[in-house]
């Protein structure tokens, strides 16, 4: 069974919250718990605890001054007895771990041919990598590190966590189109982008308006713009080097409306695809 306190830092780590390990690394004399007793602190919640009482508070209250104030490791020293009025009468050690979240979040829609380029490239550079598909099998060679979901791709873009970068680049136009509404009605994402043509693009742009959603945002053609080849590596390395131009990219929240996927979908297979059907299988105007 996983320790609680892994399972926490990894919760945390998943929804983008900052959150501080708070280890008893030294106990001398009496004390409440045992050296190597854990507590996850977050700005909202505890995990854990090191044994409660005023020592306990008094280890919340420096965790959270350090998620306010950023900075690395810390020990301090806290006798029991004399300085919290704990019964206890020994003395800890206590060792506080900030653990950020990964500043680079990437989600990848679809393990075809250039989506395996693409997370192939980035498993290889210093990112948090989600990679989403609903066909079986996809995953099988998947690169040490990456966060597969075999799932609906539309239900798995609330699981995102703000501040992604998201890359969509499906089998299916309709897909295609119910995912980058959803995303763009999140407001909460660093980018998005789709997989396609200046034509495909214009096409979407119009179905989105007309659901209120402003697509002003959507990225497409993905890529540095220029760089040419149709390859699937090709094509990653364009795309990869795109989400490297808009690492640091922070967006604040905005409130847009909530796109129903059905909807989506039904109002795609009308009206998209046939007319996107031409541009099938290009990759770039």
């Amino acid at each position: 069974m996983m320790p609680f306190w892994i399972t926490a830092l990894h919760q945390a780590a998943e929804t983008g919250t900052p959150a501080v390990l708070v280890t008893l690394a030294e106990v001398r004399g009496s004390a409440p718990r045992e050296a190597g007793a854990k507590m996850v602190v977050t700005a909202q919640q505890t995990h854990g605890t090191i044994g409660g009482g005023r020592l306990e508070l008094e280890c919340i209250t420096e965790a959270r001054m350090l998620l306010r104030g950023g900075g690395g490791p810390v020990m301090k020293s806290y006798p029991l007895g004399p300085a919290l009025g704990q019964c206890c009468g020994g003395a800890v050690a206590v060792l506080f771990e900030p653990v950020a979240p990964p500043a680079w979040r990437v989600a990848v829609f679809g393990a075809g041919h250039v989506g395996r380029a693409v997370v192939a490239l980035l498993a290889g550079l210093t990112c948090d990598v989600t990679w989403i598909d609903d066909r079986a099998g996809q995953f099988d060679d998947a690169p040490a590190g990456v966060r597969c979901l075999g799932c609906d791709p539309v239900a798995a873009v609330a699981r995102l966590p703000p501040g992604s970068h998201a890359r969509v680049m499906t089998h299916d136009h309709q897909l295609d189109l119910a995912l980058v509404a959803a995303l763009l009605a999140r407001g909460d994402l660093a980018s998005v982008g789709l997989i396609g043509s200046a034509t495909k693009r214009a096409r979407f742009a119009s179905r989105l308006r007309a659901r209120g959603l402003d697509p002003a945002r959507l990225i497409c053609p993905i890529g540095v713009p220029g760089a040419g080849g149709k390859l699937a590596a090709e094509i990653a390395i364009s795309v990869v080097a795109q989400l490297l131009q808009l690492r640091d990219t922070v967006i604040a929240p905005t409130e847009s409306a909530h796109v129903p996927a059905a909807d989506c979908a039904a109002d795609c297979a009308a009206d998209c695809a046939p007319a996107c059907a031409p541009c099938a299988g290009r990759v770039r105007a």
